[in-house]
């Protein structure tokens, strides 16, 4: 006896991309867009979303050999790509500095950058980028970057990229996941200008937004920063935002290698010192579950922000790596 049996139909496989799972939308887009950014979603005639040449991928992994932290692993897709790191500070010999480079001249519309950086136990690095980022001009649709960081046991990492300049009439999301070991410590910052400022062209972007966000391996949240930041609809020039002035920059250090109170004391009081009677402003508070501290700072002159940025950078490396910090030459 025989039984017609009616075959279960296989369900249809979307076919991977060219490039693999790197070029597939769930990989470069960002898993949530603030509505801000996201009802500006539209389909952009020229080189639409997607197309060569608008998503950037970058992926590094950095793993100890003996005692020295050396670039294990590496992808890069253009625009974005580094040179090799280099080891250039005498006090830490051990330590790779790496510049994150684009080969454009900026993002625009339509861009999805994404960037990978993960660091294996007992690893020390210093990532920063060649220059500023600008953002221009956007008739259609968003840029995005996204940037995820992973500290192993044990590890110190600084990522400092240089300031953001969003143009007139730009969108720009930013979005920043750091997960990080309970052992290990995070220095991160961000910088926004209002704009060209040389220009006079202050808050005429149409929007800026970011999210910072801190988690443990298992995936619990410590903190979250979010900047919105939309000059047309609710302005910018508020107390809690950006009070007059024409940069914000933060920075982030997550680390239990030395007491958060202690470290915000220090990092308020060498500020305090060195900008007495300026127009600068600045903030210093503990994160939650003492996992460290953050910064924040508003101030018009950018020489003046960059000196407040780099004076606390320095004493956070000066007290994380117990060493002080070297000069960061980008020329």
């Amino acid at each position: 006896m025989t039984l017609d049996v009616a075959a279960e139909p296989i369900p249809a496989v979307e076919p991977m991309p060219y490039g693999g799972y790197r070029l597939h939308p769930d990989h470069f887009e960002p898993a949530r867009v603030p509505t801000e950014i996201s009802q500006h979603a539209g389909r952009i005639s020229a080189l639409h979303v997607g197309s060569p040449g608008k998503v950037g991928l970058l992926e590094l992994e950095f793993r100890l050999n003996g005692t020295r932290t050396e670039l294990s692993g590496h992808y890069q897709k253009s625009p974005l790509q580094i040179m090799r790191p280099l080891y250039f500070d005498p006090l830490r010999p051990d330590m790779p500095y790496t510049f994150l480079m684009s080969t454009g001249g900026g993002i625009v519309q339509g861009d999805r950058l994404r960037t990978d950086l993960t660091f294996g136990p007992g690893t020390s690095a210093y990532l920063t980028t060649q220059a500023h980022t600008r953002v221009y001009k956007m008739e259609t649709n968003y840029a995005a970057a996204s940037t995820y960081l992973s500290l192993g046991e044990d590890s110190l990492v600084e990522y400092v990229p240089d300031p953001v300049i969003p143009f007139a009439q730009s969108r720009f999301y930013q979005r920043t996941v750091a997960t990080v070991d309970h052992s290990a410590s995070l220095i991160a910052g961000e910088t926004i200008y209002a704009g060209r400022l040389a220009r006079d062209e202050r808050h005429q972007y149409d929007v800026y937004a970011s999210d910072f966000e801190v988690r443990r391996p298992d995936g619990s949240l410590v903190a979250v920063d979010k900047v919105r930041l939309t000059p047309a609809n609710h302005g910018v020039d508020g107390p809690a935002v950006m009070g007059g002035h024409d940069i914000l920059a933060m920075l982030y250090v997550i680390t239990a290698r030395v007491p958060a109170q202690e470290l915000a004391d220090e990092i308020h009081a060498a500020l305090a010192l060195a900008f007495a009677g300026d127009e600068m402003r600045f903030g210093v508070s503990v994160l939650p579950y003492e996992a460290g501290m953050w910064l924040r700072i508003l101030c018009n002159d950018p020489t003046t922000m960059a000196k407040a940025n780099t004076l606390a950078w320095s004493v956070a490396h000066q007290r994380l790596s117990n060493t002080a910090a070297p000069l960061i030459r980008k020329s």
